[in-house]
This record gives C-alpha cells, structure tokens and sequence, in this order.
C-alpha cells in the first residue's frame, strides 16, 4: 500500500500540472524579485495600451472638421513618452526576470548534483554518464531559457490581452463579436496541438541524453577503438544515434512549428474581419444612419485604435502559440531534471546505527547471499573470515562475483540475505560513513582531480602535512618523479589527470591510499597499470601499505597474491577452493590451473 501511495505521488509530481507547479515553486521561492517583476510588467503593458488610446484621439483631431494641431500635438507626445517609458521598464524587467532565472537555474543545479552525491551506486551503475550530465546542462539550460524569456512573455501576454479586450469593448461592443469566433478557434486548436507535440519533446531529450551518452562513453575509450581499428564501427552506430536524435528534434520542431503559423492566420484573419465590419460601421456613422453615442457607432480614430488593440489582443495569443513548442521542451526538460530530485537517495541509516570506532579489522561473511536484481543471484551463501592484520585475496574468473564481494563490504549495496560484520558488529547496525572511513580503496581505475598533486595525494586524509604527502609518495616510490617536475608537488593535474602517464597517476592513487590511517585495505587490481620492473618496487611497498591492516585483494596476476593469508576461489558466485598459494597449488584445482596457465 505503502509503494503504490509512493508511486502515485511520483505520477502525479511527474504529471503537467505537477511539473508546472514545481517550477512555480522555484519562482515564489524569489518572490522579492518576482513581485517587483509583475509590478514593472503591469507598468510598462499600461503604458504600452496608452498607446493606440492617444494616436486614436491624433487621427480624430485631425479627421474632424477644424483641425486642432495642438491637440494632436499633445496625443502624439503623450504617445511617444508612453512608449518610451514602457520600453525602459521592459528592459528592467527582462533584467530582473535574467537575475531571478538565474538564482533558479543555481538551485537547480545545487538541488540536482547534491542529489547525485546521495544517490547509491547502483543508480550509477544503471545509467550513462553522458545522459547525467545532460541533466544538468542542457536540460536546466532549457529550463532557463524559459524562465528568462518566456514567463515575461507570458506574463505581458495575459496583462496585454485583457488590457486590450477592456479598451476595444469601451470602442466598439459590436467589434468584439469577431473575437467570439476566432478565439475559441485559435484555443482549441493550440490545445490540440500541444497535446501532439508534448511527448515529442519528451522524446526528443531522451534521444540526446542517449547521444551525449554514447559520445561519452566512446569519446572515454578512444584509445581502445583506435587501438582496434573500430573507428567505422563507432562511427556508424554514432551515426545511428544521431540520426536517431535529429529525427527526433525534426518530429518535435516541425510539429511544434505548424502551431504558430497556423494561429497567426487564424488572428489575421480576425484583423481582416474587424477592418470589414468596422468599415461599415464607419460607413454607417458617416452617412447619419447610426447616430453618433450609439452602439455601432463608431469614427475613423475608433477604429484606428479598435485595430491596434486587435493586433495587441492577437499578438500575444499568437506569441503563446509560438512559445508553446517552447514550453513543451522546457517542460519535458524539467520532467526529467525532477526525475533525478526524486531519485530514492541510499537508504538512511537506522535510527539505533551507531559510529565505528577503534577498528580492529576482523570481518567476518556468514552465508551472504546477494544479486543485483530479484531475478538473478551473484553471491551464494558466501562464508569466511578475514583476522585482523590478516590478507584474504579473491580470485576467480570474470563475471564470478569478485568486485560484488568489495561492494558488499563497503555497503554499496545491501546484502539480501546472511550477515556480515566488523569486530562483530553487524554492517547494517554500523553507519555507512563511519563504515566506509574505515577501508581505504585502491582501485584499477584511477580517479584524480584537476588540482595539484599534493592536494590529489592529501585527498586521502584531511588536514595532511607536506611532510605526510612526501613520505607518502616515496614510500609508493613516485617521490623521484614528482620532484623532478618544474613545480614539484605543486604541479597541477588536467580531469582525471591525463597529463601524466597511466602508471604515474597509478602511482599517485596508492600514494593517497598510503597517507590514509584506515584500518583496513581493499587492493582492486591496483598494480595492473604499471610494467613489471615497477610492479616489484610498487609490491614492497604494498607491502608496507598492507602492513597492521586487513587487507581484500582482487588480482588477475596472481604473482601479487602469492603470500597472502587466504586465498578464496570464487566460481558462479560460490567460493569453491580456500587456502593459502601453496595449499591451493597442491589441491590442484582451478587455482592451481590459472596459476599454471599464467607461469608455465
């Protein structure tokens, strides 16, 4: 019951009406300078309906029998200082709706990568970087746009086109009779073809979220597909996405397109109705048939005036129309910004889950059972134990559970059934922050960041010295390196640090791993990036790493597991040998066999 009020609630946030009454949240949030914005928008639309009001009364002046100039005179300034003032406070306005846009487009962006930084790891594991990154690019530019330029519109346009209805009916109550017919028209048509053209746009973001994804992930492995030979290949199913994409944006743009001429016709037409019927009435008033204060009364300034308030009153119902297809974006933009925001963070810790302290290092799995999805299982009853100080290294072959171990450690994920504990305090008991301080990991793939080496290293331990940094370094044997560079330790690191060889930035990885007071250790693969002359200095000084502390070892080169504590042979997610290199060698077993084929 609990799910499906969940689940409703998400349908409904998710919903057009839920969608817009979010991002009108996000406006009140800035009512300090929303409020300011309708007021300067009430001013200058006033203004701006003055307008016709005065150069109607000039053509009257000017029409009649005497000639008064100097009342034309006067219309025609007061005209012009109208318009001129509606313009300046246009201007402040577009400025104050650019500010508040982008106060918006902040938070939204805060709200989206705070969120990102919450989520679990298996979000992550389930969804391109490239489409995450979209979100919050293109998506809230999107939205943005539409904040900065098309709320004003909308907010001129409902201003302007009551304004302009309480002018003409004060004109000419006959006039507005064509309105009745135009109106409904040009509503039920744009209402129709918002309908259409709204999953289109839907449509046409996932199709670049699935483009920028692919491009990342592509553009990420250039080296490998060049290596390869695969240019052509990548190429074409590139294009294939692209191809993908563009008809997307077509079907979306050319559909949205059709709204916008379509309306105009339907206000040009009005305009042509009102200059027809208004010239009879003319014609009439003229002639003495209609006498002068009755209803279809009506002089030439009249219906100079009654045309320009047409044209004000049809302008922004045609504006609307083409910033329809723009609204449908911006709102198929922000579907998706909040389907992030609404991403179930990684579960809370429990209300009784206490802080980890004074680790000793004894972990122990007791039949841990665990899969990523109901419907297929990774680990199977899974039992062993890891003593404080002690090595346990996993090997098995790929696909067999091995990472799942590690993930399960540091509760990336939870475990569906069995237990596992630290110092013999159940995982799911302990916080996961005050859990995962407590390992340090060194993984394959390295991770550093666009700053200096010395910040890379001391990412690893807060407040840490330069002493502590160098040490570090020397002890993972990239001291040499590093201080030969012109800046030293102060060498500032491009993204992930492409600016220095892979095994470099491996080097730095461990460096990081070292100058971490954690009591245990988990080595994914952490020597595998480095030539093997380096591999036998980095080994001593994993050694020394490893020293006083629990350690978890992936490996593929079993070279760097030989004097481990335990060795566990995991198969189809079941540990079907344990013990040390020797032990192992002499079972003559899978282990036995992978050793062989890697040394014989």
């Amino acid at each position: 019951m609990t799910d499906k009020r969940k689940k409703g609630t998400t349908e409904e946030k998710r919903s057009k009406k839920g969608v817009f009454f979010r991002l009108c949240g996000y406006v009140l949030k800035y009512w300090y300078l929303f409020v300011p914005a309708i007021i300067f928008t009430l001013f200058s639309n006033q203004l701006s309906l003055m307008g016709p009001k005065y150069s109607g009364d000039a053509i009257d002046a000017l029409a009649g029998e005497s000639v008064n100039f100097a009342i034309v005179k006067e219309n025609v300034l007061k005209m012009l200082v109208c318009y001129l003032v509606s313009a300046l406070l246009s201007y402040i306005l577009s400025v104050i709706m650019i500010n508040m846009s982008q106060r918006i487009v902040y938070t939204m962006r805060k709200q989206v990568f705070e969120k990102l930084t919450s989520l679990p790891v298996g979000y992550f594991d389930t969804h391109q970087t490239g489409e995450i990154i979209s979100h919050i690019s293109y998506d809230i530019d999107t939205i943005n746009s539409t904040l900065s330029h098309d709320l004003v519109q909308i907010m001129t346009s409902i201003y302007t086109v009551i304004g302009s209805l309480v002018f003409m009916w004060n004109i000419s109550k006959p006039l507005i009779l064509v309105f009745a017919i135009t109106v409904p028209a040009a509503i039920i048509f744009t209402r129709y073809r918002s309908r259409l053209v709204r999953p289109l746009f839907s449509t046409r973001s996932r199709k670049l979220g699935e483009l920028n994804g692919y491009a990342e992930e592509m553009l990420t492995g250039c080296r490998t597909i060049q290596a390869y030979n695969r240019e052509d290949t990548v190429s074409g199913r590139f294009n294939l996405r692209n191809t993908d994409a563009m008809d997307a944006y077509y079907k979306a743009d050319y559909h949205g397109a059709i709204t916008g001429p379509s309306v105009n016709f339907i206000n040009n037409l009005s305009i042509s109705l009102i200059m027809i019927v208004g010239g009879i009435l003319y014609m009439f008033s003229q002639n003495g048939t209609v006498q002068e204060g009755a209803i279809f009364f009506i002089t030439l300034g009249g219906i100079a005036k009654f045309v320009q308030y047409s044209r004000k009153f049809a302008g922004p119902i045609n504006e609307f129309a083409n910033i329809i297809t723009e609204l449908q974006s911006a709102f198929s933009a922000a579907e998706r910004v909040f389907a992030v925001i609404d991403e179930q963070p990684e579960p809370i810790d429990k209300t009784e889950a206490f802080e980890l302290s004074d680790v000793i290092g004894r972990v122990e799995l007791s039949d841990v059972t665990f899969g990523y999805t109901p419907e297929k299982t990774i680990l199977k009853n899974i039992s062993f134990v890891a003593e404080p100080g002690k090595t346990v290294a996993i090997v098995g072959p790929t696909g067999a559970g091995k990472t799942t171990v590690i993930n399960l450690l540091m509760r990336f994920y939870d475990i569906n059934d069995g237990s596992i504990t630290v110092d013999g305090k159940d995982c799911l008991d302990i916080t996961r922050a005050s859990l995962r301080k407590a390992y340090t990991m060194v993984l394959q793939d390295t991770w550093l960041f666009k700053g200096t080496i010395f910040e890379n290293i001391a990412y690893g331990r807060e407040n840490a010295t330069l002493e502590e940094v160098k040490e570090a370094a020397k002890t993972a044997k990239i001291d040499g390196f590093i201080e030969s560079l012109p800046d030293g330790y102060d060498t500032v690191l491009t993204d992930d640090g492409v600016n220095i060889s892979k095994g470099q930035r491996q080097l730095i990885t461990i460096a990081r791993a070292m100058i971490s007071g954690s009591s245990m250790l988990i080595l994914d693969e952490a020597t595998s990036n480095v030539d093997s002359r380096t591999e036998m200095k980095i080994q001593q000084a994993m050694n020394r790493l490893m020293e006083g502390r629990t350690c978890f070892v992936i490996a593929h080169r079993l070279s760097t597991i030989k004097n481990a504590d335990t060795i566990l042979v995991i198969r189809d997610g079941v540990i079907t040998e344990s013990g040390n290199h020797e032990e192992l060698l002499k079972k003559g077993g899978f282990y036995s066999s992978l050793y062989n084929s890697q040394y014989e």
